[in-house]
């Protein structure tokens, strides 16, 4: 860059190497242009060196030590390389279903309906968890409870678990403790979409499936400090 008036000036800062910096205006400089040779406009040495990066982490993981599939499930860390033990994978594939990685203890998973003593479902269709949840994946038709006691009960129950982000919002805003998210299992593939829709059988089945107690110990109506035990 050039300007008018020049006079021989040395920048002693890094950067680039100024030539002359102009009487007018000192941001007005004469800079030098360093062109790169012709090795380098190649791009061939850049080229190897990236090859070469590329081929090491192939071999090193292609090759490599893996974790037994314990470790591996349980997130452990890989211990440091040392001069008499090989490099570790460190893009390790989980073998799935045969190895199943370790989830978290606060892990919430699929919804599943709590039942009363009588086996009845414990819902009574008061339309707070489908008002409260922000995905509006939950949908209750309500109906006259044989009951007595109960005002209402779920007609339908259904909660599309692709539009769910598992927040637990329909948990917190529950008064009864009819539904709960600790299955700790994951939404199954499905191939139709309307296969990912759980009825208000299956959200009431999955408690069985997973091996935990369908009923709740809380008292129905909130009396009581202990009432969501």
């Amino acid at each position: 860059m050039a300007g008018h008036g020049h006079e021989e000036a040395h920048d002693e800062t890094a950067g680039p190497k100024v030539l002359a910096v102009s009487k007018v205006s000192p941001k007005v400089r004469t800079i030098a242009v360093v062109r790169p040779s012709e090795h380098d406009v190649t791009y061939l040495e850049a080229a190897r060196k990236g090859l070469g990066v590329t081929l090491r982490h192939f071999m090193k993981n292609f090759f490599g030590k893996r974790r037994p599939a314990e470790a591996l499930a349980k997130g452990e860390a890989v211990e440091p390389r040392s001069r008499f033990k090989p490099a570790w994978n460190e893009i390790e594939t989980i073998q799935y279903p045969e190895e199943k990685t370790h989830y978290p203890e606060r892990f919430r998973g699929l919804h599943r309906l709590m039942q009363r003593e009588d086996g009845n479902v414990r819902c009574v269709a008061c339309m707070c968890c489908p008002t409260v949840c922000p995905a509006n994946c939950i949908t209750i038709i309500p109906a006259e409870s044989d009951d007595k006691g109960v005002e209402k009960k779920p007609a339908v129950f259904e909660i599309d678990e692709l539009r769910c982000v598992v927040c637990g919002l329909c948990v917190e805003a529950c008064p009864c403790d009819a539904i709960r998210m600790d299955s700790g299992v994951h939404a199954k593939p499905v191939e139709n979409r309307g296969d990912a829709i759980m009825t208000r059988e299956l959200l009431l089945g999955l408690s069985a499936d997973v091996g935990k107690d369908p009923q709740s110990t809380a008292t129905q109506g909130g009396e009581g400090p202990d009432w969501r035990g």
